[in-house]
């Protein structure tokens, strides 16, 4: 709900990494090259050994990649099929593995399962050594067909209004049109497509694990064919109900306010930092909307000096992509005490290192098939969120590529809550800024056998924290999220504040 879609807006920019799993990463699966002994079947599909490799982390994971073809339109299957990336992790212990494989959903929309999954492997040691995981790239993601929209340059070198998106995304419409209908890239065809695979690998149940926006393509897949799914795990829950993008602005304002609480209850850091965060953002922010700042910075990459602009945009942008994480939301406080003493240059860096990092991570085309299908015409402005940091232009810009841009429509029932007695495990971030724990408690209400975990301190994205691999791995096993004895995440403690740039304060 974590793709960059102006340079010098990175409030904007934060868009499509405010509907992500864990912040983008740019990766891809170098297909091994072996003989064809090497070929091995899951089911009625066949498997090539490749290696999954990403580029933010140097761990590569040993795979079986695969291609599946579906028909883009289900209602006509003599249409054009599409090739969905697949890729297999056999579990460990293979001769004692379950016959009901993980299904890893990811974020975004428009996050690719098989690149993010470096990261995310170690998560799932526990889970992995008597279960298969299986990742499908979702179509338009990835390799399954992607529907990629890049801005001219032109466009990201400006703020475009609503109907430059409107332009940008009638020009890419027609880019894709030769090997894509985007009106067929929604969260259902997603979950027909799971299922086809279900049924190839000849699975009878899955396991669903789903981060972000993958959290609402497992409840829509349970609420479809619940007698598919054996157990649920949601990881930053978004309700069927959400609308994504909607509330960005006050969920983000939510969590600066509870990181600048706990900032105050520390005395190193009330000394250091005695000003609210919250207040000293609505002070940059105003200050740079009637001044934006010239800055000489070094280059995060070669360490050369560049000069830049400094805006309002750059404050909010960056102070929203570091609250995802407690590491980088210690720093914020520091940043923005130097830029109040009109030290802007860490800003601008750090700024320009996050947008590197999130470039290319998300679908952007696939992304607004999602959103302007399920959720562009549920969106109602709030007025309230004239008053917050980001302000409304978020959200506005959210959707404005939606006039542009074919799409279909949502099937009936979509936002009905799941109500289901399926054992689900529900896991939240205390600090998350764009799906708070507050989401995960709705959900709940109609799970009689899910559990809800807040793991404190932490923000979006909680599978690889602490003992949750172990938790998860215990959770696949029992299938009973209540019988969990989880009092190992009373050891998780906040990440305290950065009170110079030599670190914390002892």
């Amino acid at each position: 709900m974590k793709s960059r879609t102006i340079r010098h807006l990175p409030a904007l920019a934060a868009l499509a990494a405010a509907a992500a799993l864990l912040g983008g990463c740019e990766s891809g699966t170098d297909p091994a090259a072996g003989p064809a002994s090497a070929t091995r079947h899951y089911g009625g599909i066949a498997f090539e050994p490749c290696t999954l490799a990403s580029g933010w982390t140097a761990r590569n994971v040993q795979a079986q990649c695969a291609t599946f073809e579906v028909p883009e339109n289900r209602a006509d299957p003599a249409s054009r099929h599409i090739a969905l990336n697949l890729a297999w992790l056999p579990a460990t212990e293979e001769g004692s593995a379950s016959d009901d494989p993980v299904f890893f959903l990811a974020g975004g929309p428009g996050q690719s399962a098989v690149q993010v999954w470096p990261q995310l492997d170690p998560a799932f040691s526990a889970v992995r050594k008597q279960r298969h995981v299986v990742l499908v790239d979702q179509r338009g993601t990835g390799a399954s067909n992607a529907l990629e929209c890049k801005p001219p340059e032109d466009l990201a070198e400006a703020t475009p209004d609503a109907e430059a998106f409107a332009a940008l995304a009638r020009e890419c419409a027609a880019k894709v049109a030769d090997r894509a209908d985007p009106r067929f890239y929604t969260t259902s065809d997603a979950i027909a497509d799971l299922e086809a695979v279900r049924g190839a690998i000849g699975a009878a149940k899955v396991n669903l694990v789903g981060g972000s926006y993958g959290t609402r393509v497992a409840q829509q897949y349970a609420a479809r064919f619940p007698d598919r799914v054996r157990s649920i795990v949601l990881d930053g829950v978004a309700p069927n109900d959400l609308v994504v993008g909607g509330e960005f602005a006050h969920t983000f304002e939510d969590a600066i306010r509870l990181q600048s609480q706990q900032c105050h209850q520390l005395p190193a850091c009330k000394e250091r930092f005695p000003q609210d965060a919250h207040a000293q953002l609505a002070s940059l922010v105003a200050t740079l909307k009637d001044a934006p700042a010239q800055v000489e910075f070094r280059d995060p990459a070669s360490g050369e000096s560049r000069s830049g602009t400094v805006d309002a945009g750059t404050v909010t942008g960056l102070a929203f992509m570091f609250s995802y994480m407690p590491q980088t939301a210690s720093l914020l406080p520091l940043v923005l005490d130097e830029a109040a003493h009109g030290r802007y240059a860490p800003l601008r860096s750090l700024s320009e290192l996050m947008g590197r990092n999130t470039a290319g991570s998300m679908a952007r085309g696939m992304q607004w098939s999602v959103i302007c299908a399920e959720d562009a015409d549920r969106f109602v402005e709030d007025a309230a969120a004239r008053d917050t940091l980001l302000g409304p232009e978020v959200a506005r810009m959210f959707f404005a590529a939606c006039p542009g841009w074919p799409h279909g429509t949502r099937p009936e029932g979509f936002t009905e809550p799941l109500r289901s007695e399926l054992p689900v495990l529900l896991l939240s971030g205390e600090f998350d800024p764009v799906t708070p724990p507050r989401y995960a408690e709705r959900v709940l209400e109609g799970l009689p056998n899910g559990r809800h975990l807040v793991l404190r301190g932490q923000g979006h994205g909680t599978l690889a924290l602490g003992c949750m691999p172990r938790l998860l791995g215990q959770f696949m096993e029992s299938a009973d999220a209540k019988a969990l004895d989880a009092g190992c995440l009373d050891t998780m403690t906040y990440v305290p504040p950065f009170t110079s740039f030599n670190g914390w304060e002892p």
